[in-house]
């Protein structure tokens, strides 16, 4: 593909679009008419998101480690050269805890998390940043996948939970260095989306008064929805905290 046959659609990259609330949002922002580069650390589930959406030329599949600066900047150079403007970045890739208590862990199962928790959302968001400055039009979106553990920890969180803590900083942070760009950036913070992830919830998860309980969850194509949405407004407007949730989970007040 060209990017002149690609230039009258806007362009979005999804990254951790395999599985999952990217998967959502990738299949959302297709539907809506963007062209989608979907980025993932393993090719298959890519490929089955690009067999499902059958959207032919306007979606590719970049196999990217977001923790590796070479691979995110191939994942943008990929991106430039199949559409020529990138309109959105959802800057989504992640992974859970490690297991157990934060005590018995070691050095290296901490670092993965921060790795592609913080570290990922970082290079991806350094690189959005050098292409859309100067990119013309210059601008473009980033969104921020944060969770509601950005505000509010589980029990036997810590790694997730300083991780998606320190996201939310990114996003205050590179909300204010992005006005001088036109590049307007946010954060949604989803709670109990049903996906592999979060699986456990609906079989019992651990409270904060030490019971184990069911939990509700909802569709994850809302959460798709919601990133269309923030996808959709002007850059002169910005939601800068977006949080969507099942409506019962235990999270406003004391559970």
């Amino acid at each position: 593909m060209t990017a002149t046959a690609a230039s009258t659609s806007k362009t979005a990259i999804v990254t951790g679009a395999g599985t999952g609330i990217g998967k959502a949002a990738a299949l959302a922002l297709l539907a809506d008419g963007y062209n989608v580069v979907l980025a993932g650390r393993r090719a298959e589930p890519l490929q089955e998101v690009l067999a499902l959406a059958n959207a032919d030329s306007r979606a590719i599949a970049v196999p990217t480690d977001v923790a590796q600066v070479e691979s995110v900047q191939a994942l943008f150079g990929a991106a430039v050269k199949a559409f020529g403007h990138i309109d959105v970045l959802f800057n989504n890739a992640g992974v859970g805890n490690p297991p157990g208590p934060f005590e018995d862990w070691t050095v290296d199962q901490w670092k993965n998390v921060v790795d592609i928790n913080l570290t990922g959302m970082f290079l991806c968001i350094q690189q959005a940043f050098k292409t859309m400055k100067s990119q013309t039009p210059m601008g473009g979106r980033i969104i921020n996948n944060g969770s509601i553990s950005s505000t509010t920890p589980r029990p036997n969180s810590m790694a997730y939970t300083a991780t998606k803590h320190g996201v939310r900083g990114l996003t205050k942070t590179a909300s204010l260095d992005g006005r001088k760009y036109d590049i307007a950036v946010g954060q949604i913070d989803v709670g109990n989306a049903a996906t592999e992830m979060a699986a456990r919830m609906a079989t019992g998860i651990l409270q904060a008064n030490g019971k184990m309980e069911i939990e509700p969850l909802m569709d994850v194509n809302i959460v798709g929805q919601s990133v269309v949405y923030l996808a959709s407004l002007p850059l002169s407007a910005n939601v800068m905290f977006h949080t969507v949730m099942a409506t019962k989970m235990p999270f406003a007040g004391r559970g």
